[in-house]
């Protein structure tokens, strides 16, 4: 028998049987050994174990697990191998769990695991024996109904089990129904869990059906609770003329919005009026949602619940109700509206001379989108022609002199679909930032920045008090230092980082240098994975890719959670003078607001998936000019230059050599040929399967 083999055999034995005391002869019989060469070797794997401190001998040829056994916490992951892993809570290394000891855990579960005694030239390993709180339990997938029974078949990485419901527990779901199923149980001895239906969703490949499965699959609400709609269906509409009485009036001063041309919440407006002097006095008013939404109210907690709106390709799921994103708190043209405001007062060199953050009542005279905008300015001419120009002007200033002072400049072009009527993707266009774009940016990060150093900014005598601020931690340098090795493979240089400003510049300028190039995508892509998350946190840490040492989110509370804590806040503090917060409240609620931003975001990405995907779907068999993206030991990923769309040309499908995986200099290399494939490379490929379930596409190389 091979060693090895027996080795495994002998540790799952002792495993399994903690405690107990084994003789070589009941060892035997426990592993069906009956060969004298068989026994022999398991005489000798046995003292192996005892001088390996694995096994203990009380007596003689009397053999017992070591007694050193541990507990430990942590987080699950599962591994499509089999080979699954556990991450400690005390941050020590991560721990084997082979499938056998999974316990049914599932990715992410926090659970319970008992170390095994450590074995020579071995990592460590463990057993599940706990599942403390399970990270998910419920799936989305499509509905296989038998006659007496019906499974769930899950294509979700985290579920590598198909879940049996029972057929009372159907909720009228038909065979190739989509279906969300919570679990019930999944017991020892069973391969496969029990679960019940808790929604159906629709037919598989159904647009709706499917959004809304991405959604459920990402735990994201797709539908909007009735009595959360009705209570803001209550909302007194009308503005008294107390409430007035404590705002300041902009209803008389040129006011207007800019925002996508499909957009129907409109959050924020800019004011502008001459000072005199060649000064100018620009507010930047943002929806007063917290005049409507009162802490702790039925529509406050599902929007915190919630914590961001979610934009997915065909759809918005709104973090508000209806009734006040889209129409009491929206700054619609012509309509008397409540604001929270920073107004500025500005010189012609951008400067800002004083400001004043104030509740206001506002009338915005128009409603423009980008494009419009973006006409005015490349012709000089249109309504509110010389506004446009003055703020334009300012905005590129400011834009100016934040990237002198470090600022990232990432450009990446943002996919959109044109759809038809039953959501099919028809084509597929990017839209780039201009300087429409630009003119509203730059005065939300103005007034962003603002209301972050009124509050955050030590003054003699002074603490800052407990504030809500948007951070992002400078890059770690072992990871610039990879992306530099990176890039210099391609044949770019990226200049050693030793700080703040000098890592900036140097990404600054190897971004300007992959302009336009073949790899842009590409290394644009690896640079963002190189940066850390931007998260919200009540210590304040600034926000290196913008080069802030203030910032927060202020500008945009319709669709985002923190924004409205951040209104909160500030009224607390600058109108009622009130004491500051509990900072362990707002930093518990900070974590939320980050965690669901990600998952939110992560949802977006598989929509976007999915949709290229199914355009893709229609073209199987044709070729497309791309560039291959990333290279991996299973094959190349590679970009459709003219939509973007990624797919996977598996090393499967290389047939004129044997292709190695070289992972230092990321490509494969030909065995025979020395042919050589790496990240940037052009390349034309064939489109042979769409996998909508998968979100995948599988390409093959056109020689």
């Amino acid at each position: 028998m091979n060693k090895n083999v027996l080795v495994e055999m002998l540790v799952e034995l002792f495993n399994r049987n903690s405690g107990n005391k084994f003789s070589p002869k009941e060892i035997f019989k426990e592993l069906g050994l009956t060969s004298s060469s068989a026994r022999t070797l398991c005489v000798q794997i046995l003292d192996d174990m005892v001088f390996d401190g694995y096994l203990m001998e009380p007596e003689f040829r009397r053999y017992v697990l070591a007694n050193n056994v541990s507990m430990l916490y942590g987080k699950f992951s599962r591994n499509r191998d089999g080979f699954n892993e556990f991450y400690p809570e005390d941050g020590s290394e991560p721990v084997l769990i082979s499938e056998r000891n999974s316990a049914h855990a599932l990715t992410d579960d926090m659970v319970r695991v008992a170390l095994f005694a450590r074995r020579r030239g071995r990592g460590r390993e463990g057993e599940v024996v706990e599942i403390v709180k399970r990270a998910h339990d419920t799936f989305v997938g499509e509905l296989h109904v038998e006659r007496h029974y019906a499974f769930l078949i899950t294509e979700n990485r985290i579920m590598p089990n198909d879940i049996f419901i029972p057929k009372e527990m159907l909720k009228g779901g038909k065979n190739g129904d989509k279906a969300v199923v919570k679990l019930l149980e999944w017991p020892a001895d069973s391969r496969n869990p029990t679960g019940k239906v808790i929604d159906i969703l629709g037919k598989s490949g159904d647009n709706d059906t499917e959004m809304n499965a991405i959604l459920a699959e990402f735990g994201l609400p797709y539908k909007y609770p009735e009595a959360v709609e009705l209570a803001a269906s209550k909302l007194a509409t009308d503005i008294t003329p107390e409430e007035i009485a404590t705002r300041e009036d902009f209803r008389n001063v040129t006011t207007f919005t800019i925002d996508p041309v499909d957009a129907k919440d409109f959050d924020d407006a800019l004011s502008i009026r001459s000072a005199g002097d060649g000064m100018w006095e620009i507010g930047v008013h943002i929806a007063d949602v917290s005049h409507y939404v009162t802490e702790g109210s039925i529509i406050d907690k599902e929007a915190f619940k919630r914590a961001t709106s979610i934009y997915l390709v065909d759809r918005t799921i709104p973090m508000l109700p209806e009734h006040l994103c889209n129409f009491l708190c929206s700054l619609r043209p012509n309509e008397e509206k409540l604001t929270y405001s920073v107004i500025f007062t500005i010189n012609e060199k951008a400067e800002v001379k004083k400001f004043n953050i104030t509740r206001a009542i506002i009338k915005s005279n128009r409603r423009f989108c980008y494009e419009e905008v973006q006409e005015i300015i490349e012709k000089g001419e249109g309504e509110y022609c010389e506004e446009i120009k003055v703020l334009n002007s300012l905005a590129q200033k400011m834009r100016s002199k934040r990237f002198q002072s470090g600022a990232i400049d990432f450009q990446q072009a943002q996919v959109h679909f044109r759809l038809d009527e039953k959501g099919k993707p028809l084509s597929v266009y990017f839209s780039e930032s201009n300087e429409s774009h630009q003119l509203i940016e730059e005065f939300m990060l103005l007034a962003n920045r603002t209301v972050a150093e009124r509050i955050g900014r030590k003054t003699p005598g002074n603490t800052p008090k407990t504030f809500v601020y948007r951070i992002h931690d400078e890059p770690n340098m072992e990871k610039m230092a990879m992306l530099a090795k990176f890039v210099n493979k391609l044949g770019y240089k990226m200049r050693s980082a030793s700080g703040r400003t000098t890592s900036a510049s140097a990404l600054n300028s190897l971004l300007k240098d992959v302009s336009g190039s073949k790899e842009q995508n590409v290394i644009e892509q690896i640079s963002l994975r190189a940066m850390q998350k931007a998260r919200y946190s009540t210590g304040n840490i600034g926000h290196y890719g913008l080069a802030f040492q203030y910032y927060t989110h202020f500008t945009s509370p319709i669709r985002r959670y923190p924004d409205l804590l951040v209104h909160r806040l500030l009224h607390r503090y600058l109108t009622l003078g009130a004491r500051t917060v509990s900072q362990q409240k707002y930093e518990d609620l900070c974590e939320h607001c980050s965690a669901q931003e990600q998952v939110a975001a992560n949802a977006e990405r598989a929509s976007i998936k999915y949709k290229q995907v199914e355009f893709m779907s229609e073209h199987i068999g044709e070729e497309f000019d791309a560039v291959i993206s990333g290279v991996t030991e299973w094959g190349l990923y590679a970009e459709i230059n003219e939509n973007k769309c990624e797919g996977m040309i598996p090393m499967r499908t290389l047939q004129d050599d044997y292709y190695e995986f070289d992972d230092t200099n990321y490509c494969i290399i030909g065995r025979r040929t020395h042919r050589r494939f790496t990240i940037g490379d052009p390349v034309r490929i064939k489109i042979v399967r769409a996998n909508l379930d998968r979100k995948q596409l599988d390409f093959e190389l056109v020689e």
